[in-house]
């Protein structure tokens, strides 16, 4: 596929992940259809398929693509490898807060529950395939692969998401980032005995 392909590629992909953002808006996560969201993209069924098997896989290469819009917006030399997993936090809570404020996201908990989990996969592969490299790794029987700790750092973040949001945001994105710091960074500091 040529520069031609390729950009289409992209805009048909941008069109569908903005499609369903607008829809999420509107209405429950789980009420929204396949073809709500060709109608709102004015895309075919089948180009559809060609691109995504179902909604869901649509949410999630959304969510892939939000994570990195936020991560290279906020894209700043970080001074060690655990300031750098966990460099993701505040800009996409800052994000999740601005968002939140502008008009209220309609997931439903069904919707809330995929779109987290959509969230934690998409931030533990960031974390493996961007920092994989930085990862500390230990040498004992017991190690702590990179995958693992990508997968405890990430869902410590969803987790801490989801509790900020149940308690209203009542914090602060600053806030709620302390928190996930102090739940992760011991972690991620220590020598894995």
């Amino acid at each position: 596929a040529g520069p031609v392909a390729d950009r289409r590629i992209q805009r048909t992909r941008a069109l569908l992940h903005e499609a369903l953002g607008s829809l999420i808006r509107e209405k429950p996560y789980d009420r929204i259809t396949v073809a709500e969201i060709l109608d709102r993209a004015q895309v075919s069924r089948s180009t559809f398929y060609i691109h995504f098997k179902d909604k869901d896989e649509l949410l999630a290469s959304s969510m892939r693509a939000l994570l990195l819009g936020v991560l290279s917006a906020g894209d700043e030399a970080r001074p060690d490898a655990a300031e750098r997993m966990v460099a993701f936090s505040l800009p996409l809570l800052t994000h999740i807060h601005q968002h939140r404020r502008s008009g209220k996201v309609k997931l439903g908990e069904r919707g809330r529950g995929i779109l987290h989990e959509h969230l934690r996969r998409a931030l533990s592969e960031w974390i493996v395939e961007t920092l994989a490299g930085d990862l500390p790794t230990h040498r004992s029987r017991r190690s702590i692969t990179p995958e693992l700790l990508a997968r405890h750092v990430a869902s410590t973040f969803v987790l801490v998401l989801h509790w900020w949001l149940d308690d209203g945001a009542m914090r602060s994105p600053r806030e709620a980032d302390e928190l996930f710091r102090a739940l992760v960074m011991p972690v991620l500091r220590s020598p894995y005995p």
